[in-house]
């Protein structure tokens, strides 16, 4: 049944926040990968990433069993081919995009955050790299620019109901 919703995006898009209030709207559980992976790890994320790199973002996305869930991964599970598409065999993927000077101001310190970089790699190149990634594998792309984060969970719940993602009933089949 694909009656779940995954959120991408960049670290600090608000893919937890706006999940959270998404999921309350919607009467659907929520789903915070980066938690389940450290609660599976017994570590904090950016240890984890440190020791054993992306492939075990990719195992546990892959494995995420949900219904009527609002689920949100880490930024880069977008690198996970499994992953992606486990997610999206079990429902729509939303892609919260922001700007790169949005980004900046949101995300703080950027290992202390988990996100992967390459050595050598900027946070703008990172931004680049991601960016069509996220593209390829969105449903549904939710630009954020000049919105508050609330206008966006209902910009995205009124979507969704028109699509049927409503508390106690699936989808429509497309």
């Amino acid at each position: 049944m694909k009656n779940n919703v995954t959120l991408i995006g960049m670290p600090s898009a608000g893919k937890s926040t706006v999940g959270v209030l998404l999921a309350k709207r919607l009467g659907y559980s929520f789903i915070d990968v980066d938690l389940l992976i450290q609660e599976q790890e017994g570590k904090r994320l950016r240890e984890i990433i440190e020791e054993q790199g992306l492939d075990v973002e990719n195992r546990v996305n892959a494995g995420v069993e949900a219904e009527q869930a609002v689920i949100a991964p880490g930024g880069s599970v977008i690198y996970g081919k499994e992953a992606m598409e486990h997610l999206k065999s079990i429902g729509l993927v939303v892609y919260l995009k922001i700007t790169y000077d949005e980004l900046v101001k949101r995300v703080g310190d950027v290992k202390d955050r988990g996100v992967a970089l390459k050595d050598g790699m900027t946070l703008l190149d990172l931004y680049h790299e991601r960016i069509s990634y996220f593209e390829k594998y969105a449903d549904i792309t939710i630009d954020e620019e000049g919105k508050e984060l609330g206008a966006v969970v209902d910009e995205l719940r009124e979507i969704l109901e028109e699509r049927g993602y409503v508390l106690g009933s699936a989808p429509e089949e497309e």
